[in-house]
């Protein structure tokens, strides 16, 4: 079951509200409105949809993901309590989340490498669990803040299960720190402001999904898989481009949908992305995209190395590695990885010091090409299709342009415009546009501005609901992470 998909919009989610605002009101009459954990009843209902959203296509690695959150559970118990064994149960309860994720995410990987390196073992085929590298990475989160003693240790399997599987991030994030969300695991509150905002934030990422990543695959498909074998330079240009802007209105928009949805249930997730694609280097590209994952290998990782203390080079460079590896058991997910830890290295002792001196426009033209460029390694996990794309990427094809590519851009013009006009700030250029044709007036700035989201959302779910009709391609890119 995905966000954009009808059974999910007016069947899985109406009935889920229903639900939970009677368990809100059964709450509030067992009088715990008055002490801590009195959203038990709400909690048990997202608990149990959470499940139900889970298995809905993978019926048996919900018991994967039980078995797991059971084994954290007890690993945060005995950090929680224990001084004398707290380092040990961390380190037992991380080598268990690594085994869980190597065993069902790369084991397969790493027995194909052996082979081709001339050992003979066996090859096992196991279904990659949807989600489970954003879960074992939240897994992973609850127990280092309780050992570092940012938040306490979960005393109820129950609430430790509504924060791993929690269906609004659990299969593509973002990545949501135990310690933002455990206060309001049990002490939330949703004002009229709360709903509203998260109703407009999911509705805004539905567009972005449905109107316009949607239809960019189609013609990132048409060049980069379809049209592959007779590619030309113009078509490979186009194609990554077409994918560039898909994969972040892909993305985006689930991360939108997950903090809509969070907002209007009383959670309040992290931002996970801003306007990437503004940016003036590699490493400030990495602040914006996918910013979850990039705190995380941060807190968890870099720092612990040593960060920038001591090593630098030498842990930029694992970081990224690992982030290669998160994204996927494939070549082309490591030499990604890489291909930016050296841009980033090679930035902090060049780049980072002299781009006050250079104009901005050429700083965005030099991240964009190397953004697309890591865009087209990360696609294709077939070497001998990346060789086919990169010749003709780079001018080595039989023909510059074709009817094909003219095609692709006259017929998709508003799409185009729309795509690069979106991937900019406009909610900031928005709001003081608005206030300068209504003046400084609160009251009156209020009320323009929820007309004028009230008029966005329906005009999202309205046409997004009317390309879903029929829709054949509606997967997250990043639900196979």
């Amino acid at each position: 079951m995905v966000f954009s998909d009808l059974f999910f919009l007016f069947v899985f989610i109406p009935v889920f509200m229903l639900l939970y605002m009677a368990a809100a009101i059964a709450d509030r009459k067992s009088g715990g409105a008055q002490r801590r954990g009195h959203n038990k009843f709400k909690n048990f209902v997202l608990v149990c949809f959470s499940l139900i959203f889970y298995a809905w296509g993978e019926p048996v690695y919900v018991f994967l993901m039980l078995v797991s959150v059971f084994f954290n559970f007890r690993f945060g118990l005995v950090i929680g309590r224990s001084r004398r064994h707290r380092r040990m149960a961390l380190v037992g309860g991380l080598v268990f989340n690594i085994l869980v994720i190597c065993v069902f995410k790369y084991l397969g990987f790493f027995a194909q490498t052996l082979n081709e390196c001339g050992f003979t073992v066996p090859v096992p085929h196991i279904a990659l669990p949807i989600g489970i590298s954003f879960y074992t990475f939240q897994s992973i989160s609850y127990l280092m803040d309780v050992y570092r003693g940012v938040s306490p240790a979960q005393r109820r399997f129950s609430d430790l299960l509504l924060y791993i599987s929690m269906f609004p991030q659990l299969i593509a994030g973002p990545i949501v720190r135990y310690q933002t969300v455990a206060e309001e695991i049990h002490d939330r509150h949703v004002t009229s402001r709360d709903f509203a905002d998260g109703a407009y934030r999911f509705l805004i990422g539905l567009g972005k999904k449905v109107l316009i990543a949607n239809q960019l695959s189609e013609i990132s498909g048409q060049f980069l898989v379809d049209g592959l074998g007779s590619l030309s330079t113009a078509g490979a240009w186009i194609g990554i481009i077409a994918f560039t802007l898909q994969i972040y209105f892909d993305f985006s928009g689930y991360s939108d949908m997950a903090i809509g949805m969070g907002r209007c249930l009383g959670f309040h997730f992290n931002e996970n992305f801003r306007h990437p694609y503004c940016c003036t280097s590699i490493t400030d590209f990495w602040r914006r995209w996918h910013i979850s994952l990039g705190s995380f290998f941060r807190d968890y990782v870099y720092i612990p190395m040593g960060g920038n203390r001591r090593h630098q080079a030498f842990n930029i460079l694992v970081v990224w590695f690992l982030t290669g590896m998160w994204h996927g058991a494939s070549w082309n997910f490591i030499i990604w990885g890489l291909y930016f830890g050296v841009i980033v290295m090679l930035e902090k002792y060049t780049l980072l010091r002299v781009q006050n001196r250079i104009p901005r426009v050429l700083l965005h033209v030099y991240s964009l090409l190397l953004v697309v460029t890591g865009w087209g390694i990360f696609y294709f996990d077939s070497f001998d299709s990346m060789i086919v794309f990169f010749k003709a990427f780079t001018g080595n094809s039989s023909a510059l342009t074709d009817f094909v590519s003219q095609t692709a851009i006259t017929d998709n013009f508003w799409l185009w415009v729309v795509a690069i006009i979106f991937c900019m700030p406009l909610r900031s250029v928005g709001s003081t546009l608005l206030e300068r044709l209504i003046g400084r007036s609160p009251a009156l700035y209020s009320s323009a501005q929820l007309c004028v989201r009230v008029c966005i959302s329906l005009i999202m779910l309205v046409l997004s609901v009317a390309l879903l009709v029929g829709a054949t391609n509606n997967a997250f890119i990043y639900t196979r992470f």
